[in-house]
């Protein structure tokens, strides 16, 4: 699977597109007050990438063991100081809808986060290289 995001950014217009594979889908996320770059920065949409992959994991894994759930709600925090410096203590919480038993729903929980796809990038370090 290829994933792929793409921001074309000038004077009041903020265009946001994302694609895995050939599904291609578009972002409404608005400029800031003065017109150039997105009023969302990059931290809260790392946040936010990381509370999806979690919220999503758990629909799929929970599907795989036949295990309902009526809802899933996950929130994030994380710590970003001065320009350049990297995000620290990230932690989450995770909360799961579910008449299942609650040792059943414990186990999901770890079992995803042990599994979550973009929390093992981050966990696991990433090499990021500009491409000119």
């Amino acid at each position: 699977m290829r994933i792929s995001a793409n921001i074309k950014s000038s004077f009041n217009q903020h265009e946001i597109t994302v694609r895995t594979d050939e599904s291609v889908k578009e972002l409404q996320i608005s400029p800031k007050p003065s017109g150039f770059g997105s009023s969302i920065n990059g931290g809260e949409l790392l946040l936010l990438s990381l509370a999806t992959c979690f919220c999503n994991d758990i629909y799929r894994e929970a599907a795989k063991r036949n295990i309902p759930v009526s809802g899933v709600e996950v929130a994030f925090t994380g710590d970003f100081g001065a320009a350049g410096e990297p995000g620290t203590n990230f932690n989450y919480t995770a909360n799961v809808m579910s008449d299942a038993p609650t040792a059943d729903i414990e186990a999901l929980i770890t079992y995803t986060d042990q599994i979550a796809e973009i929390h093992n990038t981050l966990r696991n370090g990433l090499s990021i290289t500009l491409t000119r």
